[in-house]
């Protein structure tokens, strides 16, 4: 297990998950999978990373890469995939299995087409 995926909370299941957001001020921010009994309350490394970048007032993202401790790469789950659409449709994200010899690259606009955002709200 590398410095992406250790910080992981994943007692309950089997994947250990860390993204970094290389955000337009060229900062990097992490974020890590954290589990709960009640899954309801459990939070994915993406979007453990975007609320990081919030916090630290960063809104511009430049690219999203996600990694686990699986041997193929992984994507972005529905939530996360909303959650990453209100800060940028075309973001790259670069979805990496563990070993890091296979990378996968999808905009935004392919992980989630026909997307909803603030825009459709007038925002």
């Amino acid at each position: 297990m590398d410095s992406r995926t250790v910080l992981s909370s994943s007692s309950l299941l089997t994947s250990r998950v860390g993204c970094a957001i290389l955000t337009w001020s060229n900062q990097i921010i992490k974020g890590a999978n954290v589990e709960n009994a009640s899954y309801g309350a459990a939070i994915c490394a993406e979007r453990t990373a975007i609320t990081r970048a919030v916090m630290e007032g960063q809104r511009k993202f430049r690219a999203i890469a996600i990694s686990s401790d699986q041997a193929d790469p992984i994507s972005p789950c529905g939530i996360c995939r909303q959650v990453i659409r209100e800060f940028g449709v075309e973001t790259p994200i670069f979805m990496a299995s563990a070993d890091g010899n296979t990378v996968v690259e999808k905009s935004l606009a392919e992980l989630l087409p026909m997307s909803f955002g603030p825009e459709n709200l007038g925002l």
